[in-house]
C-alpha cells in the first residue's frame, strides 16, 4: 500500500530544477522519510539506495574518496554513469563525513541526484568541522495531516470539499466525522497504514506502543550523561499529564533542577518528539517568541499524546472535541495541522500571551498576515467568552479575528465591551490546516 504525500510534488520540484542541490530530508523516526525517497526512486531509470547505518557502507563513506564511492555504487548495482540516478542516504546523521561530502555532489557530481534523510541528524551536526551550508536543501516531513488522512482511505468527495474556499455548508458533518477518526488515531504513517486496513483502533495500541518506545530508545542515546538520560526518560513518562505551559524547575513532580530538565527538552526537541513552543508578547509582526515565558509542550502527533494519555477510546463517538481536556486535544491537532503544511525546518506554532497584575490574556494561535498578526481562538461558547481575542484585537488595531470551533463556517460582526466591532469567522477545526487560506479569504471579503 503506498500512502500519499503532498510533499511529494515538491520533490518533483526537486528533480526537475537544473540549480538542484543535494537534498536533506529531516524529520522524527517513522514519519515516512525513506519511504518518500523509495517513491520518489520509483520514477528514475536508476535508484541507489545506502543505509550508513549498516558497517560496510559507514566504512565505505568514512574511508574512501568521493569518487571511489560513486564507482563503488554504481559497480555493486550492476548501474550505468550515464542514466539518470538517483542516490539516496539513509541515516546519514550516523556519519558526519558523509554530511561534509554532500558539498562535493553538488560541486563535482551535479548530475547525480542526491537525497539524504536523518532524523537525529541535529544531534551530529555538532560534530562536523564545516556543515555544506548554501550546497545543500532541507525539507521537513511531519506525519500526515488530515487531507492526507482523507487520501489515504480514498474519500475523494470529502477531500473536493476540504479544497473548496468556503467549504459548503452540506459537508460540515462529514468532514467533522472524519476529522474526529483521523484526531483519535493521529497522522503517524504505520498507524495510518493498519487503520486503513481494518478500521479497527483497538488494534493499533501495540504500533503505538512500539513507536513511543523506540523513541525513548533513540532520545537516550543522544544524551550527554547519565543524569540527562534519566531526566529524558522522566520527560518523556510524565509530559503528557501536562495540563498547559509548563515549569522547568520540578517537572512532572520531580526533583530535577532547571537547568536539567531544559537540557533534556532541548534534545528532545532537536529529535522533534516533543517540541518546546515559546509565545509571543506582541501584537506586531514579526512574531518573535519570547523565551523568558512559560512555554507550551507540542508532541510529535496527537494520535501519540491520546495514547499515552489513555483517552483514546473516550473520544469514539464524541460529537465536539473543543472543550475535551479543557480544549488541549483539539488545540494540540490544530497546531499539529499548521505545522504539517511547512516543510521549512524552523517553523513552530505560535501562541500569544500578556501577562501582567491586572489581568492575563492568551490567544490559542497566532499567523502573520501580510504586516499583521492574526489571533486565532479554538474553543466553543459565545462571543463573550473571547476576553483574550477582544483584548489582542483592540492592542493590534487589526479587525479581524478567527474562532475554531466544531459548528459550521459563519462570519459575523464581533462587539466587545470598548464598542469596537471587529469581524469574527467561526471556522470548524477540521480546517486548521487551512488557516493560510480562510485568513486571506477572510480579509479579503
Amino acid at each position: 500500500m503506498n500512502l500519499e504525500r503532498k510533499i511529494f510534488s515538491k520533490l518533483l520540484a526537486w528533480k526537475k530544477r537544473a540549480d538542484r542541490k543535494p537534498l536533506i530530508l529531516k524529520g522524527a523516526r517513522q514519519v515516512g522519510k525513506s519511504t518518500l525517497a523509495r517513491e520518489l526512486g520509483k520514477i528514475y531509470p536508476q535508484y541507489i539506495e545506502v543505509n550508513l547505518e549498516k558497517s560496510e557502507n559507514l566504512a565505505l563513506f568514512e574511508s574512501t574518496k568521493l569518487k571511489d564511492i560513486i564507482d563503488i555504487l554504481f559497480l555493486r548495482n550492476n548501474f550505468s554513469r550515464n542514466n539518470e540516478t538517483l542516490l539516496f542516504l539513509d541515516e546519514i546523521q550516523e556519519s558526519p563525513k558523509a554530511v561534509q561530502l554532500l558539498r562535493y555532489f553538488y560541486e563535482e557530481f551535479p548530475e547525480i541526484h542526491v537525497i539524504s534523510a536523518g532524523s537525529l541528524l541535529e544531534f551530529t551536526i555538532n560534530k562536523i568541522p564545516s556543515f555544506p551550508v548554501g550546497r545543500v536543501e532541507q525539507m521537513a516531513l511531519h506525519p500526515f495531516d488530515f487531507e492526507e488522512f482523507l487520501m489515504a482511505i480514498g474519500h475523494t468527495e470529502a477531500i473536493k470539499q476540504f479544497q473548496t474556499i468556503p467549504i459548503n455548508g452540506f459537508a460540515h458533518e462529514v468532514l467533522l466525522s472524519l476529522f474526529h477518526q483521523y484526531t483519535i488515531i493521529g497522522g503517524m504513517p504505520e498507524i495510518i497504514k493498519k487503520y486503513v486496513e481494518d478500521k479497527n483502533y483497538s488494534n493499533l495500541n501495540l504500533i503505538y506502543n512500539n513507536l513511543w518506545q523506540g523513541y525513548k530508545d533513540d532520545v537516550e542515546k543522544y544524551a550527554q550523561n547519565n543524569t540527562e538520560r534519566r531526566v529524558i526518560r522522566h520527560i518523556m513518562e510524565t509530559a503528557h499529564s501536562e495540563k498547559d505551559r509548563i515549569k522547568f524547575e520540578g517537572f512532572g513532580n520531580s526533583n530535577y533542577r532547571s537547568r536539567e530538565v531544559a537540557e533534556a527538552f532541548r534534545a528532545l526537541d532537536l529529535a522533534r518528539i516533543i517540541q518546546l513552543i515559546y509565545p509571543a508578547t506582541s501584537t506586531q509582526v514579526p512574531i518573535m517568541p519570547d523565551l523568558k515565558r512559560s512555554p507550551r509542550l507540542q508532541f510529535l502527533d496527537t494520535g501519540i499524546l491520546n495514547f499515552a494519555m489513555g483517552i483514546q477510546a473516550e473520544l469514539i463517538g464524541l460529537k465536539d472535541f473543543s472543550d475535551l481536556y479543557r480544549g488541549k486535544i483539539i488545540q494540540h491537532i490544530a497546531s499539529q495541522q499548521l505545522q504539517a503544511i511547512h516543510t521549512e525546518l524552523h517553523y513552530k506554532p505560535a501562541f500569544w500571551v500578556r501577562e501582567n497584575n491586572n489581568a492575563n490574556a492568551e490567544i490559542d494561535l497566532i499567523l502573520a498576515y501580510q504586516k499583521h498578526i492574526f489571533p486565532v481562538e479554538i474553543k466553543s461558547g459565545k462571543q463573550g467568552k473571547l476576553r483574550s481575542l477582544h483584548q489582542f484585537i483592540e492592542q493590534s488595531e487589526f479587525p479581524f479575528g478567527i474562532r475554531m470551533c466544531g459548528n459550521s463556517l459563519s462570519v459575523e460582526a464581533a462587539t466587545p465591551a470598548s464598542g469596537n466591532s471587529y469581524t469574527l469567522m467561526n471556522l470548524p477545526y477540521y480546517l486548521a490546516g487551512k488557516l493560510p487560506e480562510y485568513v486571506a479569504y477572510l480579509v479579503s471579503q
